[in-house]
Parts: C-alpha cells; structure tokens; sequence
C-alpha cells in the first residue's frame, strides 16, 4: 500500500465528496482522514488515503478528468514521529484589516505550528463592526509558557478575547 495526500478544489455540488471516495474505493484504496471546507461557493479539501501501489497511476489519470474538481497529489510519505502537545485558541474581537496577519505572527514568534486554522467574520451590530472570529488548533513545543502566548495575543487589540485550550490531540 502506498500513503497519499491529495487537494481538491472546485465549485461546490451535491456529490462531490462521493465521486472521490467511489474512486479511491474502487480502487482498493483505504481512506485514511480528510478535512473539506466550503466558501464563497466553492469547496476545497485534503483527503489522507492508502492505496495498493499498482493503482497509484489509474488514481492519477482517474482525478485528471474529474469534471468538477482540480485535484493534485502531494507525493511522499506523511511521517510525525513525535506527537506534540496540542492547544485550542479561541480567539474574538472586533474585525480589523491584518488581523489575521498579526495573529498568525504572534505564533511564528513563538515557534508554533499551526495545525488547524479557522476564521470567519460575521455582523455584530451591539460592537458596532464586524466580529471576527478565530480558531486555531496548534503544536506547543514542550515545556510551553502558554501564559506568555495568551499576553501576546490579547496584546494585539485591547477588545480581543482569547481562550486557549491544553488538548491531547
């Protein structure tokens, strides 16, 4: 069996997620983990497969003609030896141009590895401008100070409320 990762994107339809198991199924693969998304009418995803080494090239030529969707293969095995310690942080306040930047640069300056990151903006009319809305799953290196991270981030904007989570995974 040979690990493959691969990325999809297209514009987003009923059956898309079942015409690309029905394929790596058909061709003996295993599905592994995936993780999809939609936006702005559009849906993207990674799926995690194994498959039987001979079907590697009929997967390749199957996905190139997919109709509604790119699909690319990431080539090489996936390998983590060593799991870290992982943490939700939640993270809302009211919407600004950069914010995303500025968080994301909070955790860079931390050696963090961001597993997960999801965002959204939404109508707030009692703050007065849009809420935005975070949520990233990270790696903590160990022996983590995760009260220092939390002061960072909180330090980006006066109205910005973090939560950060210790997990197992």
């Amino acid at each position: 069996m040979k690990t493959l990762i691969f990325t999809l994107v297209g514009k987003d339809k009923p059956g898309l997620i079942d015409s690309v198991a029905r394929t790596v199924y058909q061709l003996g693969g295993n599905w592994l983990g995936s993780n999809f998304s939609h936006m702005a009418g559009h849906f993207a995803g990674f799926v995690h497969i194994e498959l039987p080494a001979e079907q590697h090239q009929t997967l390749i030529d199957t996905f190139e003609k997919h109709p509604d969707l790119d699909i690319h293969l990431v080539e090489g095995e996936p390998s983590q030896t060593h799991l870290p310690a992982t943490a939700i942080v939640e993270v809302t306040g009211n919407d600004k141009p950069g914010i995303v930047q500025e968080l994301t640069n909070v955790l860079n300056r931390f050696n963090i590895n961001i597993r997960r990151f999801d965002t959204s903006c939404e109508s707030a009319p009692n703050w007065g401008s849009q809420l935005f809305k975070a949520t990233a799953r990270i790696d903590m290196p160990d022996n983590f100070d995760t009260d220092a991270l939390r002061a960072a981030l909180e330090d980006i904007a006066n109205d910005l409320m973090v939560d950060l989570i210790e997990s197992d995974q």
